[in-house]
């Protein structure tokens, strides 16, 4: 049942120093890129994490899970919350809350202390991200103003995870990982210092935080990601892992039936009636699955195969990097022109041509032959997508469900991710396991018997041998990850069906378009 009581309306408030949009939006895309930075600035620092807390190898993966799970779980409730208490003031929280989260995990003496600081960071980061992406509806008029503004958020959002990499790369070598978590906290200060001078407060509406949607739902999707990952180690007979599916069909059963019951839900149902809609919430999902694997393992790659160091392994997502800010800001001064669909076709395309492309990496590959050419399809079909489906996800959506309509596409990206990429770890460690058997056989029958030696004492395969195995998960890895990227394409093409906006002969374009009108009530 929900819980607390409804609260009153309450008129919007303006910004204490007025309207000063440049400076509004610098706020809001520098916390979205805090918040997003945080998905993949700690991966280069995980190595000298696991040495300085003591982490086993699978205790290391829940660093970045601990984040990544919390963050999903709770944007629906993030997001319902800025619409009940005020977006701002639920902005400066979530924004302080990441900040005090970060430093208490840059100064952890133990793992366990900095699993519970990632977990709080996931929390900051749940209430901050979709009340954020809402500030803009309430600051910026529909039209070209909020259509450059969608741009900047989704370009920062899109390179934010590139971006990551290579300052966790920086910030690693040339100081401490502590200072991977250390730097959220200065940003977050001046955040919530500026938000109330230059972002202007939403209207309160009344209602009632549904804390049993809440809970079922992120415990669900933890539920859900977690049978995966342990799947990729123990198989998918495991007692463990059958359970957590289980847990989560129950409970995320059990969301669905409370989200029809309460009066007022943390996911209005009748937002997925729209088809437009629940296109953008499906091509999402489908996007952030495919963007999160080829993260992860291509930074693989550059670093075992290449022999990359993590700065230079940074330094070489930045043509992807690029490639997602230019074509943002393209998709962005074009929408009133050619409207959403002909960027969320091509963008799908590019997509699927990126991720085919990257299954043909072998272990001779190098960066400018197998590696740059697929990155840089890829980063140019998400910049052209970010913008469309934000557009079309908070289209003709009541003012008052626009919190909830943000959270959920925020949702559908991280929980897309997370389970994308648990999904493809999976496939990776079957593939590599089989693979492993092989060339194990072959080592052996042609090790001396120094080497067969060293082999049994250590269980690790010398080069090229584990290269080979490396290389032979991730483009199995790869394989799978082209389906999520033909539903993308499917998607686009087939669900959505966003008309070209109607353009008078010699007129600007116009602002009614569908994917890019404002909110309004119904759906």
């Amino acid at each position: 049942m929900a819980t607390s009581r409804a609260l009153a309306t309450a008129p919007p408030a303006t910004a204490r120093r007025g309207q000063h949009p440049g400076i509004a939006l610098t706020v809001i895309a520098a916390t979205q890129l805090m918040v997003v930075l945080d998905i993949t600035i700690v991966n280069i620092a995980l190595p000298h994490i696991q040495q300085a807390l003591k982490f086993s190898t699978t205790d290391l993966s829940w660093v970045i899970n601990a984040y990544t799970l919390t963050f999903g779980g709770l944007l629906l409730l993030g997001g319902r919350t800025g619409d009940i208490l005020g977006r701002r003031r639920v902005f400066i929280v979530g924004v302080l809350v990441f900040g005090l989260a970060s430093l208490l995990g840059g100064v952890a003496q133990s793992s366990a202390w900095l699993l519970a600081a990632r977990a709080l960071q996931g929390v900051g980061g749940a209430i901050a991200s979709p009340t954020a992406l809402a500030l803009i509806a309430t600051n910026f008029k529909e039209g070209p103003d909020r259509n450059r503004a969608f741009g900047v958020y989704s370009a920062v959002a899109g390179a934010g995870g590139a971006v990551g990499l290579l300052l966790g790369g920086m910030l690693t070598s040339w100081l401490s990982w502590r200072w991977v978590l250390f730097v959220n906290v200065p940003i977050a200060i001046a955040i919530a210092v500026l938000a109330p001078l230059y972002i202007n407060e939403s209207e309160r509406h009344p209602g009632r935080f549904d804390l049993t949607g809440a809970f079922t739902a992120t415990a669900g999707m933890v539920s859900l990601v977690y049978g995966f990952i342990r799947a990729s180690d123990h198989g998918w007979t495991d007692a463990v892992t059958l359970t957590a599916f289980c847990l989560a069909v129950v409970l995320l059963a059990a969301f669905l039936v409370n989200e029809r019951r309460v009066p007022q839900p943390i996911t209005p149902l009748h937002l997925f009636r729209e088809r437009n809609r629940s296109g953008a919430y499906g091509l999402m999902l489908c996007v952030a699955a495919t963007m999160f694997s080829i993260f992860f393992f291509i930074t693989l790659f550059v670093q075992e195969i290449l022999d990359y160091s993590p700065l230079r392994a940074g330094f070489a997502f930045l043509p992807i990097s690029a490639a997602i800010v230019a074509a943002a800001q393209f998709a962005a001064r074009n929408q009133l022109r050619w409207g959403p669909k002909p960027f969320l076709v091509t963008g799908s395309v590019l997509v699927l041509c990126g991720v085919f492309w990257a299954t043909r990496i072998d272990i001779g590959s190098t960066f400018a032959g197998g590696i740059l050419g697929p990155t840089l399809l890829f980063g140019f079909g998400m910049g052209s997508i970010f913008v469309p489906v934000m557009l079309t996800a908070v289209s003709h959506v009541a003012p008052h469900e626009t919190g909830a309509a943000t959270g959920m596409l925020n949702t559908t990206q991280q929980v897309g991710g997370s389970l994308g990429l648990s999904i493809l770890v999976t496939v990776f460690g079957t593939a590599s396991r089989n693979e492993a058997r092989q060339q194990v056989g072959k080592f052996l029958g042609q090790a001396t018997p120094q080497q067969a030696l060293q082999f049994r004492a250590s269980g690790k395969l010398p080069a090229p041998y584990s290269s080979q195995v490396l290389v032979h998960g991730i483009e199995a890895a790869f394989r799978v990850g082209l389906v999520f990227a033909a539903l993308a394409v499917l998607i686009a093409v087939f669900v959505i069906k966003v008309p070209r906006p109607p353009q008078a002969p010699g007129a600007v374009p116009s602002t009614g378009a569908p994917g890019v009108s404002p909110p309004r009530g119904g759906t």
